[in-house]
This record gives structure tokens, sequence and C-alpha cells, in this order.
């Protein structure tokens, strides 16, 4: 367990910036936080503890603002950023180096029983606000877009964005660091703007060369 929370906080310290010293970590992190008491609600949960867990999980989440079932399966240097809002469901699967930013959901679409949460792989970044929804797939090194939805799975090296959710890049070159840049993802909405301008300006130009004076 000690090891765990070594390597959670090293994680922090790799990603955020405004991470100053150890103390402010373990002091001031909401997210490593929850992290850390999901490790200990699965651990319950795994040995069928589930009344425990359950209120274990319900505890953090009041004084984190982050739930996660109990019965979720999180991966290893798990990185919450900001936090707040976060619903994780209870047969969510997260890989290893995955960044969630606040206000993430991975939910399900209904009462279906057995897996219905979604499995997102290892790699991945997903921007605040986003919902991703059912059991669906998001495959490694992939990144998904601030107030994206998602309902269909993601290839793996793809970027996502929009309502619904599509993918705007596809086939990226693997990585093996974690990209934190999501800033850069295209907007498609923008791009269709851009489009539509120049088609308008174009035929703007095309009207005035026909134009004859007088005619």
């Amino acid at each position: 367990m000690f090891k765990q929370l070594k390597e959670d906080m090293k994680t922090i310290f790799e990603r955020d910036p405004a991470a100053k010293s150890y103390l402010e970590v373990i002091l001031c992190y909401p997210g490593l936080h929850a992290v850390i008491s999901h490790r200990i609600a699965h651990c319950l949960y795994r040995r069928r503890l589930f009344l425990l867990s359950r209120l274990f999980s319900q505890i953090s989440r009041f004084f984190t603002g982050i739930e996660i079932h109990p019965g979720a399966e999180i991966g290893k240097r798990f990185f919450i950023d900001h936090g707040s809002g976060i619903v994780i469901g209870e047969t969510a699967e997260v890989g290893d180096d995955v960044t969630l930013y606040q206000g993430v959901t991975l939910g399900g679409t209904g009462k279906d029983k057995g897996k219905r949460h979604p499995t997102v792989g290892n790699n991945v970044t997903i921007g605040s606000g986003a919902k991703i929804l059912g059991p669906i797939t998001i495959g490694n090194n992939s990144k998904i877009g601030a107030g994206a939805v998602v309902v269909r799975c993601i290839p793996a090296n793809s970027t996502a964005v929009g309502v619904p959710a599509h993918v705007v890049r596809k086939g990226g070159v693997n990585v093996n660091y974690v990209d934190l840049n999501h800033t850069d993802i295209p907007d498609p909405v923008y791009d269709k703007i851009r489009e539509l301008e120049k088609r308008i300006t174009d035929m703007e130009s095309d009207v005035r060369e026909r134009w004859v004076p007088g005619a």
C-alpha cells in the first residue's frame, strides 16, 4: 500500500506543475484522497464486503466530491486533476496512466445487468465535463475532448470531440508518455464555420466578376 501511495504521489508531480511538495499533495489533493480511498474500498469489495466498501466510498465522496464505485477497476498511475463532479460506475475499467479532469462521467445508459460501464485503455486523457456512457471501449493513447458525449467505441490513437462524439484524429503515433496538451484538440464546429466563410467569400467574388453594370 505504501509503495502504491508513493507511485500515486509521484504521478501528481509528473503531471501537475502546481504541485510544490509531498506534504501539499498529501493534504490538498482530493484526487489523491479519492484514489487512495478507492483502492481500500475496492479491496473490501473484492472480499465481498459490499456494504462496508460502499460506505467507505460514500464517505470519500462526501469529502472529495469524487464518486468511484468500489467495484470499478482502476489501473496504475491514475491521475484525477481537480476532480470535482467525477463519477465512475461499478463495472468501469480504467487502464494505466489515465488522466481525468473535473466533471467526467464513466457511466451507464440504463438499468442493464452485467458489464454496463466503459473500459478505458492505457494512456488516455479525458477532458473536463466529458461523458462516456455504456459498455464501450476507449482505445489506448486516445484523447476525449472537454464536454464530449461518447456513446460509441473509440479506436486507439484517436481524438474524439463533440456531442455525440466523433473521431477527428485517428491512427496517431504511439506515445510512451502522458500527453496533457489537450488544448490542441481540433474544433470541428470552428472548422466548418471557416469552411462556410470561405465558400461565401468565393461566391461573392464570383458574383462581382460576373456582374455587368447596367445589364
